[in-house]
This record gives C-alpha cells, structure tokens and sequence, in this order.
C-alpha cells in the first residue's frame, strides 16, 4: 500500500530480533538503540522499547506467516495491521503500569495513615517513657544475631518428654488429588507440590513424641474422571497402634486422610470453582472433628473431649476453611499460604497482557485474596519458607504489617493493652524432606571407575547398565537421557523445572552455548516435565521449548545437551545419583523461586548447586553452603558459576560435603519439632463451659432414661427426642399408660427397666410455661424453667432468619407473620414438633425482639434459641441457664466466652467513629459523622450504630480493610435496611452461632433448616450457604443492605453462595404455611438424595 514503506523497516527489526520477542530474559542486559557508526536508530529503539516491551509472546510468530504472504498489498495490510496492534498492546501496558503505580502509592497512603491511627489510638494508655518505643526505635539496632536471640529466647524446643501430652492436630489442604500412594503429581496444575507436602506432613507429625493422631482434611471426590480412591471417606496413612516398645497406645492413633464431601458429588472441580461450597466442608469437617473429639475423649480423655490442638490450612481455601472450624471450637489456627494471591496478581498485571477483570474472571483472584485476609484475621501463626515470603509478599496484605506487629509484640511483652489490635506471628519453617531414600555415599579413590560402570562401553557388556539403573522401570529413562550425548563421561549440568518462562531455562541455554570452556567440560540435562506433542502444550510452555530447540540448533549443542520427553516421579531420585556420580551440578536459575525443594533433594544426593538469589535459594544456601548463588538475568554470571564448580574439583568436594553435613537441617523431624515449639508458644485455647454441661450426672440419667424407652419397644412408642415435655401444648412426650402394656412383656430384665421408666415418669409434672405479662421485656417467667436447653435433644432445628424490616429499621410485619406461619406449619405435623425446635436468628436486640413476639402473642419459650444482635448473643429462653435470680432473660454466658478472642469494643468504637465521617466534610468547615451510636442496639460483644444517611456510607469491604490496617480484627454487618452499622467479635457471626450450637449441644447443623428471604442484611449470604438446608422465601423483602456489601472490583456473590444446590430450594406463593411446610419438605427429600 502506499504511504506504508516505513511499516517494512519496522517489522524488518522485528524479524531481526527473533526470537528475544519471545524470550523472557529480553530484560537481561542493556538495550542498545545504536547502530554500527554509533548513531541513534530509531528503528532499534522502536523494536527494543516498544515491541519486546510488550512481552506477546505469539508476535514473531505473526510475523513469520505475515513474510510468507507472497502478494504486497495484502502482505503490506497485515503489516499494517501487526504495528497497529503492537502500538495498542504498549498503549495498555503502559495504562496498567500507570493504574498500578496509583493503586501502590494509595495504598502505602491508606497503610502509613492506618499505622499512625493505631499508634495513636494506643499511645494514650502508655506512660510519658513508654511513648518513645515507636515504630521507628522498635526497628533501629537491631543486629540479626540479637532478633534471632529475642524471636526464640522464649520458646521451649519439642522434645521426647512431651510424648504424653496425645495431641490431635487438624490439617486441611482441599483442593487436588490428595491420597497417600502413587500421587499423580502434575496431573493438574491443582495436583503438585502442595500435596505431596500435606501428605508427608501429616505422616511426619504423627510420629512425633506427643501426637496421637493427625487428620488430614481433603474434598472427597466421586468422579468418573478420577480414581476410585479419591471418593473414600477414609485412609490410613500411618498407623500407630504401638509405639516403638510394642505397647498398645490406641486404635484411632496415627494420620488419616479425612475426605468430606461438599458440592456437586460426581464432579472434581479445579481450585477456582470451589469457592461457594467452602462452609460445606465447614459443615461436614466440624461433624467429624466432634465425632473424633468424643471418641479420642473415650480411649485417652478420660471422658472428656479431646479437641483439637491446632488447625492448620493450607492455601487460601482451606485457610478460609481453618479459619471458620478454629471459630467454632474456639482453637487455635495456623496458616501455610503456599502461594499468596496478591503477589500472583501484581505479577499478572505488571506483565500487561490482561486487566483486572479478566484475571479475576479467570482466576477467581479477589476471593482468593480476601480468604487469605479472613485467615490473617483468625491465625495464629502463619508458617512461610522463606523471609523473602513475609517481607514482599505477605506485606501486600491489609492484614499485616511488619512495622505495626513489631509495636502490639511489644506492648503485649510489657503488659500494655493493645485494645483488641492484632497482628498474626510470622515465622520461617523450611519444609521437611523424607531422605528415607538416599543413600549417602563418601567420596573414594575409585569414584572414576565408578564412572565408568555408570557410563558402561557397550550395551552388551554386564557392566553397561549400571545398578541403580537396572531396574526396567528405569532402564528406559537412562538410556533416554545417555542417548543424547556424544561423551556421557563429562560432568552433568542438571535442570529439573516445568517449561515456564519464569524458570529462566532459555538463559541457561544461552549461557551454556557462549561458554565453549563450559561446553567442552560438561554436558547440559533439561527435564522440562512430560510432553507428548509441542504443539498440544500449553501457549507459555511450548514457547519456551520451541525456543529451547531453536537456540539448540543456533549454537550447534548437538550432542551436548539433554531434553527427554517422558519421565516419572520415582525417576527423581535417580536422575541426581545420575548427575552426582559424573561430578555434575544442579542449577535452578528461576527468575524468583519461592521456595527451592528442587535445591534440597539434589543436596541430598550430593550435587552442589547454582541457583537464584532471588527468594528461597538465599536461605537454603544459608543453611548447606553448597553452592553459588547468581542473578538470573546475568547470562554471564551463571555461565561462570557452573565452570567454577564443574572445574575446581576442591569445591565441588567441599560444597557436596557441606550439603551433607547440613542437610538434616530440612529433614522431617526438624521441621515438625520446629512446627510443634512454635505452635505450642501461641496462646493455646478450646472450649470451655462456665456452667453446666449436659453431660453431668443428672443428664446421663436423663440420657439413659430416653434410651431405655427405645430400648423398651422402639416400634411402638412415638416418642420425642425432648425427653422432656412437647413443643406442642405442654402434653407428656412418654405416655406412662402406654409404656405399662410393655411391662407385662419380655423377661424380667426388660421388665425392670420399664418400671424404672415408668417411676422417673411419674416424678416428672407437666407444668405449661409462657411469657408473663410484666412490662419489662427482658422478663419471661414460668412454673416451669428447665435446666438446659432442649436443643440437645432435637432432631430438628428451624431457624427463621428473614431480615424484613421497614424504612426505620423496625421489625416489619411480614417478620412477625412469618413466625407464626412456620410454627404453624411445624405444629400442623404432631410428629414432626416433637423432634424439632425453633430458633430466631436476628440483628436486633433481645429487647427488641421479645417486643417483637409479645406484639404477636408469641411466648419466648416456643422458641429454644434466640440468636440477637447479629450473632453477637444467645438467648435460651425457660432455662435456668439464661435466667437471672430477678427474672430476665440474659445471654448464654459460654457463648461470651467463645467469642470474646481478639474482641476490643473501644477500639473498634472509636476507629469507626473516625472513619464514617462525611465525605464532604472536607469541604466544610466543621466535620460531620454520618453514624450515632445506638445505645439500645448495642451490647458488651456488639458495636451498633445508626446509619443517618446510606448513601454517603463507606462499603463492608472498605470499611473492612481499613480496620484490617490498624490491627483491628472484627465481623461487620449493615443491617436493618441499611439503618444500622453493627460490629461484633471475629469469631461472632450469625452463622457461626448455629455452629456454636452444634459444639455445645450437639445439634447437627446437617438437621437445620434456616429461612431467609432473597436478600437482607450484608451477613445474608453466610446464612445462605453450608450443609444446612436453605428455603428461600421469594417476595417477603422488599430491601435489604446487600448494596453496602462489596466495593466495585471485589468478589462476586456467585463466589461464595452456590448457584444451584439441591440443599437451596424456594418458596413462591407467599407466606403460608402451606407452602413453607412444602418447601421444607421438598429440602428434606433432596438433601437426603445426596
């Protein structure tokens, strides 16, 4: 065309360029933009600054078929075309580089401002000495040998004598295939490294002196796509039944693989789906978990529940899973992130390719990184490989600051309170490795004829195949690999990575090619994973190869250089005795490694190393010092590192011996007897019961009494589950007359436990019970208050949980009509009400509420639970538990207990005043809020606040971070139509108050059956989702607080309840009992379809 010769020199340059397009190490060295003479060449710098700046990694292919193009005019209009989009993508790139340079520098805003309000916040409490220890002097003088002293002065190492404490540790890693044997490693990019380590884990802790048994929590999987193993319930992975003395210490000791099941069943879902059934698997682990606690309590608790030790989650989704169980029962959590959210996606956007939308479409980023922030909330500790994990990528998060977790130490150090500010503990375990498998051997004299039996002659002689390759499994991969080279006897340069441009392969290639005293000394080996066929790999990774085998061929290293297509994960081992036994190196020349488990397994098969110094290889060369470490960028630099190695004979001894010598530093019992100290110096905690609890003398007489009447005649006796009086008009749920016709039946034993029956019967009295006519609502009186709650012995839970109120925040009357007509709806079935209760779970008050049902002639005492306050209290109305001498009604004092951790009312109280200010306060004069304190709202475990105008309020999520910042950790809700702003503790919510139920009496959550309405309060979503069954009930409000929920760019709501889910189902046709007792019914069925 005319008018465009300058596009040919242009892509001429491009062509010119090759393949470095493609190439990630483009940024290695200088660009140079000058030509020959020296001069500026515009050309150049167009190719150099713009073109490879783009990183598109399918560009020189584009051009490739655009030179094939034999006609000019088309020829010239792709050419067109190509520059155009070139120009469009460097556009883009450089609007995200200029997004993510504002979102930093508002962030470090926000993190500097939330610092300075807590420092302030808490100065006020410190004495005029004390005021000094800032920030600033907490982080000055201190030499690493002093804060390494300080970080363990205080912690006791694990040891042999605590082999009598029997702890029971939770693990949970969801997602993958997780089982004990054969892990198919690599299968998907959700089945790796992660699982092996959990599994060994796992493995590793059960041995330990003091554990008794490990359970590792997985999804079960029931897929055809899958394995059959993955959809068993249970699998040993070691069994400890005896100890090493061969006595017997317990049937249910060792480590298990835990499988719940939780979303579609026959479906294996990858990582990025599994969100909305995440409180499923809370669900379904804390039924086991209780399960276990009271079997443990029976072999080795002496009757009394033997909970968990700690939590530990692995990756996000099961930190968000840890971080809801350790809420429930109250005990501690620990946190691996494996890989962190927030790093990946400042990666994803710094390479320019995809915006924010379509990384969060794709990999579901913003869920990820906000479970990772609920999980900084509730952990205790938080477990990373590497300082370099804390430093630059846990502080990205809202949740933790380096600076501000230094100050709270000290406070809480001295005794100073911190007003519920925390910060989780960051510490630096390396994770272990079973070295079971290798076989240490000490350098001889005949290390060269060794060799040469490796290396053999002739195929036919004896000594060609050498022992550790005999074997046919791995006979094939050693003649894959020898195939390759012209002379097998040089030292091996080892590289074992997936083909991913961060792996930095190409520049190994590269240095090893322009390096022809390094090519003459050894030969290279890439194991770049499996391949089958180039073209059906994926877009990065067939790049990577394609240019592998093009740089091959550029510098003619035929002969010299290894790439097998096939190999297996027992083959590992293998390949670095094979590189050792030449007196190779391993090199990992990752652009950033995480960790560098690769470093440790070929330590410990006596390979020295030359990897990265950027991330976990620093420290692990801090440990073995066996090795060099280099810059991946510099193509020079990890050519010279490879021949100093491979050439200076000495070192090599030396750093192959170092890396022996050190090498139990990251075995297994090191890091679990690391793991147990520090896990056994975080503030340990588990339930504990102020009052009573029903498992008591008097109850197990009770417990004995219902059982005996089933025992009795189960067939003929329709008897509730109460044990004490109906639901239903106060009338016996044990017919004395009907429990005497068995009396003249059976033999005598059965007859004597009937007329022990019959006389614990007649010492019980049917008293009715209700509400008195006193004019203080939080009085409810009558004959009758029994001493614990009925919810231990329900079959059956109904909670009506629909936020209607009105345009004020009052009750609205649908609320109160929808009360009676599920009441009515349970009573209309005589023997559904005598197996199951009522429970009213709302964001008002108790006053408020017993104002509710006194307007409707509803008697409190119908109800078994009241859950007010948005989570925040626990009303048992007719028990002596929640009656005072006067008679009010007041809060299950165990329940304030449970959630009072990391709860600070002033703060919380005072931060959010200072935060919901005006927005347009800036433009007056004088500052207005835009909330009130509710003080009739408000409780010693709730925060409320009237919302004067919705409009100008700040969203959950932002509101949220903010408080994150300032080392505030804390559950808030807009509630009531948007009229109220309430904040409760972390482990307070309303749906953790069923769970709450389920620890202390015993109710299955799987047998609740909680109502809502299509939308309510900005908590409605947790009460939507989990193993209870759901009813929905269409048109019943009008409007909710759902659009104060989530800021623009945060998840969605399809992230966290399920779309479709057969424990979901809906109510059409208004509120009437009719049509409730439908819905609960056509819930029951499907749930039991499962």
């Amino acid at each position: 065309m005319a008018g465009n010769e300058w596009i040919n020199g242009y892509l001429e340059a491009i062509l010119d360029s090759g393949g470095a397009v493609a190439d990630d190490q483009k940024v290695s060295s200088p660009v140079s933009v000058r030509d020959g003479g020296g001069h500026f060449n515009p050309t150049k710098y167009f190719v150099e600054e713009v073109v490879t700046g783009v990183d598109e990694t399918d560009l020189h292919r584009t051009w490739i078929k655009v030179v094939a193009t034999r006609n000019s005019r088309e020829r010239s209009s792709r050419l067109e075309n190509m520059c155009w989009r070139i120009w469009h993508l460097t556009r883009k790139k450089k609007q995200l580089e200029w997004e993510t340079v504002q979102r930093t520098a508002n962030r470090r805003w926000e993190r500097e401002q939330g610092r300075r309000d807590a420092t302030e916040d808490m100065s006020e409490e410190l004495s005029e000495g004390e005021k000094g220890d800032t920030v600033g002097e907490l982080t000055q003088g201190e030499t690493p040998r002093k804060k390494l002293q300080r970080n363990f002065s205080d912690i006791q190492s694990w040891s042999d004598d605590e082999k009598e404490r029997k702890l029971y540790i939770v693990l949970i890693s969801l997602h993958g295939l997780v089982r004990g044997e054969n892990m198919e490693l690599g299968r998907d990019s959700d089945t790796g490294g992660q699982v092996k380590y959990v599994v060994e884990l796992a493995r590793a802790l059960s041995l330990m002196p003091g554990v008794y048994r490990v359970d590792l929590f997985t999804r079960q999987i029931t897929s055809p796509e899958v394995d059959w193993s993955y959809g068993e319930p249970t699998e040993m992975l070691t069994s400890g039944s005896y100890d090493a003395e061969g006595n017997d210490v317990g049937e249910s000791t060792g480590a298990y693989i835990i499988r719940v099941p939780c979303g579609p069943r026959d479906t294996y879902l990858r990582k990025e789906l599994l969100w909305p059934y995440l409180q499923e698997f809370v669900d379904g682990a804390l039924a086991h978990i209780l399960n276990m606690s009271k079997v443990l309590g029976e072999q080795i608790g002496g009757g009394h529940p033997v909970w968990p030790y700690v939590i530990h989650g692995h990756y996000a989704d099961a930190g968000d899973v840890a971080a809801l169980l350790s809420g429930a029962l109250n005990v501690p959590m620990v946190l691996t992130g494996h890989s962190l959210g927030r790093n990946k996606l400042e990666q994803l956007l710094k390479q320019g390719r995809q915006s924010k939308q379509d990384i969060d479409a794709t990999y579901k980023i913003m869920r990820r990184i906000e479970a990772e922030e609920l999980s900084l909330d509730a952990a205790e500790l938080v477990i990373t490989s590497t300082r370099q994990e804390i430093d630059e990528q846990w502080g990205l998060y809202d949740g933790f600051d380096v600076k501000l977790e230094r100050v709270l130490r000290a406070r809480a150090r001295r005794g100073v309170n911190c007003h519920g500010r925390y910060m989780p503990r960051m510490v630096v375990i390396p994770p272990g490795m079973d070295f079971s498998s290798v076989a240490i051997q000490e350098d001889t004299a005949d290390a060269d004829g060794d060799l040469k039996d490796l290396i053999g002659v002739d195929e036919a002689s004896p000594r060609a195949v050498p022992p550790i390759w005999s074997e046919a499994s791995t006979l094939s991969l050693y003649k894959s690999v020898m195939r390759f080279f012209t002379n097998p006897h040089k030292p091996m340069i080892l590289a074992l990575s997936r083909p991913d441009p961060k792996k930095n392969i190409t520049t190994l290639v590269k240095a090893f090619g322009e390096c022809r005293p390094l090519r003459e000394l050894a030969n290279l080996t890439l194991i770049m994973g499996n391949r089958d066929d180039i073209d059906e790999m994926s877009t990065g990774n067939a790049s990577v190869l394609t240019t592998v085998l093009k740089l091959i061929d550029k510098y003619d290293l035929y002969g010299l250089v290894a790439y097998p297509k096939h190999h297996k994960q027992s083959d590992v081992p293998d390949i670095y005795r094979l590189a050792a036994k030449t007196k190779g190196v391993f090199i990992n020349p990752a652009l950033v490694e995480p960790f560098g488990l690769t470093l440790i397994e070929a330590a410990a098969h006596g390979l020295p190393m030359v990897a990265t110094k950027n991330g976990g290889p620093v420290d692990i060369h801090r440990a073995l010092n066996n090795g060099l470490l280099v810059d991946p960028h510099d193509q020079q630099a990890i050519a010279d590192a490879l021949l100093k190695l491979v050439a200076e004979k000495n070192l090599w001894h030396d750093c192959r011996k170092n890396g022996w010598r050190n090498i139990h530093l990251f075995s297994w019992p090191e890091h679990c007897r690391t793991y147990l100290s520090r896990v056994a110096a975080c503030r340990m905690r588990h339930p504990q019961w102020k009052t009573d609890t029903p498992t008591d003398e008097a109850l197990a007489d009770e417990e004995s009494f219902g059982d005996s009447i089933w025992d009795v005649h189960e067939s003929s006796l329709r008897l509730s589950m109460d044990g004490e009086r109906s639901s239903l008009g106060g009338s016996l749920e044990y017919d004395p007359a009907e429990v005497g016709k068995v009396a003249g039946e059976g033999d005598p034993e059965m007859q004597d436990q009937v007329k022990r029956i019959l006389s614990k019967i007649n010492r019980q009295a049917p008293k009715p019970q209700g509400v008195s006519n006193s004019n203080n609502q939080n009085e409810v009186a009558g004959p009758t208050i029994n001493k614990y709650p009925l919810l231990r012995r329900r079959r059956r839970l109904f909670v009506i949980a629909a936020d209607c109120y009105d345009s004020s925040g009052g009750p609205d009357k649908k609320m109160l009509q929808l009360i009676q007509e599920v009441l009515k709806a349970i009573r209309s079935d005589s023997q559904m009400s005598k197996i199951s209760g009522f429970a009213l779970s709302t964001a008002m008050s108790i006053s408020q509420v017993l104002s509710l049902l006194k307007s409707g002639k509803i008697p409190a005492t119908d109800f078994d639970a009241l859950i007010c306050s948005s989570g925040s209290e626990v009303y048992y109305p007719g028990t002596a538990q929640c009656m005072a001498a006067e008679g009010k009604l007041c809060a299950d004092p165990d329940y304030a207990t449970h959630i009072e951790y990391r709860w600070g009312y002033d703060g919380v109280k005072r931060t959010l005043a200072k935060l919901m200010t005006s927005q347009n306060a800036q433009d007056n004069k004088k500052s207005t809020s835009i909330i009130e304190e509710d003080v009739q709202s408000s409780n010693p475990h709730c925060v409320s606040f009237v919302v004067k105008d919705s409009t100008e309020a700040r969203p959950v999520d932002d509101l949220r971070q903010k408080l994150r910042m300032r080392g505030l950790r804390c559950h808030l809700m807009y509630c009531r139509r948007s009229t109220r702003l309430q904040v409760v503790p972390l482990l307070a919510s309303r749906s953790q108050a069923l769970r709450y139920l389920f620890v202390r009496w015993g109710l299955n959550v799987g047998n609740m059956y909680v109502i809502v309405g299509e939308r309510g309060d900005t908590d409605h979503e947790e009460l939507a989702s989990g193993y209870h069954k759901t009813v929905i009930m269409k048109g019943i409000v009008e409007k909710g607080s759902e659009e104060l929920l989530r800021t623009a760019g945060s998840y969605h709501k399809e992230e966290t309840v399920p779309g479709h889910s057969p424990l979901v189902v809906f109510a059409n046709k208004g509120i009437v009992a009719e049509e409730i007792m439908r819905a609960l019914k056509e819930a029951s069925k499907a749930a039991s379809g499962m």
